[in-house]
């Protein structure tokens, strides 16, 4: 199996290659905004014309927003635009004008309603202050050196890694990985190289092939898995918190720069920012490193993982979570448990949004109207059951993707709502066993009388009721 997937390593320049490197990111910048200038200028001047009443035939002409038809625009103007091109390597201007082509794509494909997802805005022009600066090598030599601790760019020479490059050196040596590109970007104050290469990966099965967990995401415990184990959160952030604001406060107490005025930082207020930064970057690598292992664990040892689509945007809006969420990571989580389940042959089922995990009894199946938050312990009211809720929902994940395989057609009968959990009261609604036709349950409603007569009529005039309008 070929995946593509990256190495990161970080890099040790001297002051001469870093002045090199901001010199190619800034070539970078610079291409991105003149492109980007001129698409404007062009939008700009068809609306205005429009609004005169010009004919279409007599509008200005469209640009093309193609990395060829961008390129073609830059080698015309080069000269012109930046007379020292020659100083910087072709791949830097590359850089810029494929970044600004893949946005343009990007916000065209979601106004015309071809992307799914998040709304994508028009792309903005990029700061000297404010924009990481990157520069990307996708021809000339890109290579790791015999040593392993020195890696060979275009124009950039010979670089000086922080650590070793023997995990990608020994791919490359037996020919299981192809180097496709090379990204050099600084952040939290550190210059690091990103290798995108193309892996030839051995067939690897789970563990356990034939087990299934269910992994419940939180913010007290990172991970509660079906199997009881649980999973610490490390909280990095919070931990953290004190010398953030030590060091914000010392920020703010430098002289910092000024957009409307033109003022530019002083050195003290610079220093005093890489430190924050690194403050910063150090909060995320250790976030990440504890993904890494957690999903890595799940993907190496189980057939069958089973999580929720979690509303993350969602749960970030109630302010007094927002950061312990944030801190935790869940959509990233997710993201590393869809691909390593690939990688080592598992399956990673994805439960609906309005599954009510947290609002099942993992004995019985009876189905509570509302949980609130603040009730850390499940308590059954048709069966008696008192568990930790967390410890629930994993043991309701874990038989969702049974249920889905019994069902063989993708879906469980009555199980993945398309609306929201509708509040009617703390009595519990048993589950009746077997499945129910399409577009129904086996559920039974609660105690009949004129608001339940209304509530079928809603539902489609049927006393069967849907299982959402029920939670």
């Amino acid at each position: 199996m070929k995946v593509t997937q990256a190495y990161r390593y970080a890099l040790d320049l001297t002051p001469t290659q870093q002045r090199t490197v901001l010199a190619h990111a800034g070539a970078a910048r610079v291409a991105h905004n003149w492109a980007l200038a001129r698409v404007k200028t062009v939008i700009d001047q068809r609306a205005a014309e429009l609004s005169y009443g010009v004919p279409n035939d007599q509008l200005t002409e469209r640009l093309s927003w193609s990395l060829a038809a961008l390129r073609r625009a830059w080698n015309a103007a080069k000269d012109e635009v930046a007379p020292w091109w020659r100083e910087c390597s072709k791949e830097a201007f590359n850089t810029g004008l494929d970044a600004l082509a893949r946005g343009l794509k990007n916000w065209s494909d979601w106004r015309a309603g071809r992307r799914k997802g998040r709304p994508v805005g028009f792309p903005r022009f990029k700061s000297l202050r404010r924009s990481s600066p990157s520069v990307r090598f996708t021809t000339g030599s890109i290579r790791v050196e015999p040593d392993r601790m020195h890696i060979v760019l275009p124009r950039l020479g010979r670089l000086k890694l922080h650590e070793s490059a023997r995990k990608l050196a020994r791919r490359i040596e037996v020919g299981t990985a192809r180097i496709l590109s090379a990204t050099v970007r600084r952040i939290g104050g550190r210059w690091h190289a990103a290798f995108t290469v193309e892996v030839e990966r051995a067939d690897v099965k789970p563990t356990r092939p034939g087990s299934t967990v269910g992994v419940d995401l939180g913010i007290s415990h990172l991970a509660v898995l079906s199997t009881g184990e649980r999973v610490p959160n490390p909280r990095h952030l919070s931990a953290s918190q004190m010398q953030l604001r030590r060091l914000g406060r010392s920020l703010s107490r430098k002289t910092g720069p000024d957009r409307r005025t033109g003022r530019r930082p002083s050195k003290r207020w610079q220093r005093a920012s890489d430190r924050l930064a690194r403050v910063h970057a150090r909060v995320a690598n250790l976030r990440r490193e504890g993904q890494h292992q957690l999903t890595a664990h799940l993907a190496s040892e189980y057939g069958t993982i089973v999580v929720e689509d979690l509303n993350v945007i969602g749960l970030i809006a109630n302010r007094r979570m927002a950061r312990h969420i944030a801190d935790a990571g869940f959509a990233e989580i997710r993201r590393q448990l869809t691909y390593k389940t690939a990688w080592n042959s598992g399956r990673l089922v994805v439960a609906d949004r309005w599954y009510p995990s947290s609002k099942t009894c993992s004995g019985c199946g009876a189905v509570k109207a509302k949980l609130a938050l603040s009730e850390r312990d499940y308590h059954c009211l048709a069966c008696g059951l008192v568990m930790d809720r967390d410890s629930n929902a994993a043991l309701n994940l874990a038989a969702f993707a049974a249920e889905l395989d019994t069902a063989g057609n993708g879906s469980v009968a009555g199980r993945g709502a398309d609306q929201k959990t509708r509040v009617r009261g703390q009595v519990a609604v048993k589950r009746q066993p077997g499945t129910a036709p399409a577009g129904q349950t086996g559920i039974v409603p609660p105690q009949g009388g004129t608001a339940d007569h209304a509530l079928a009529t809603a539902c489609g005039d049927v006393m069967v009721v849907p299982d959402s309008c029920l939670r």
